[in-house]
């Protein structure tokens, strides 16, 4: 994908999200796409090859959920993949800690690699399992936890609250939306309410997604 198309694509997909971002996070997410598509060609990273796939499916659904995560100090990105949303979501974010938890080492050696490339201050890529036991696991918590299609929402609000700190809100990104009262009847299970639930669209493909924050009671 040239340059041209890659900027005229973020751009049509952000305003299609209602996503807005500094100028330099565009050409910032053109290195990581290079980066992650070198690595690919190796290390088997993500599914999602085809340029186009990569800016709709791993940038923009992460950037999606900026409103949910804006405002907060630290991220913590339980089952983070090659890096999403985490990665682009720091970009977006300058000022956020975020710290990418995954159980494959190389991809964490990739979401390394790529947050030194592109300069990244306040990045931490960790090599964990999450069992629900941060101090043992050394993963310190976060005001926001989020997790992209990680696991089932139920097993995700089971394991969640261990690693929010006080006040904190934990973040799922879903596929197809969830009713309200569904929402609500998992978070009570563990003690946690509904903060807030929004589904979108992605821009290109029209792929269904929810967003669902949820707090400790």
């Amino acid at each position: 994908m040239d340059n041209a198309r890659f900027v005229d694509l973020f751009a049509s997909g952000s305003r299609a999200l209602g996503v807005t971002v500094a100028e330099d996070v565009g050409p910032q997410l053109q290195r990581l796409m290079a980066e992650l598509l070198k690595w690919n060609a190796k290390v088997n990273l993500t599914a999602i090859t085809a340029p186009e796939e990569v800016l709709e499916k791993h940038f923009l659904d992460s950037l999606a959920v900026l409103p949910e995560v804006t405002g907060a100090a630290t991220l913590l990105d339980l089952g983070a993949g090659a890096g999403f949303p985490g990665l682009p979501l720091k970009l977006a974010l300058p000022a956020l800690g975020v710290t990418l938890v995954d159980t494959v080492g190389k991809k964490v050696a990739f979401i390394k690699a790529a947050a030194a490339s592109l300069g990244l201050q306040g990045v931490r890529g960790l090599h964990a399992r999450a069992e629900g036991r941060p101090e043992v696991e050394g993963i310190a918590r976060a005001e926001v936890l989020i997790a992209r299609a990680f696991m089932d929402l139920p097993d995700w609000l089971a394991l969640a609250p261990a690693y929010v700190a006080p006040g904190g809100r934990v973040v799922a990104m879903l596929g197809k939306a969830q009713p309200d009262a569904e929402l609500a009847a998992r978070a009570a299970e563990r003690q946690l309410r509904v903060v807030s639930a929004r589904a979108y669209r992605l821009p290109f493909s029209g792929a269904e997604r929810q967003v669902a924050v949820f707090a400790k009671e």
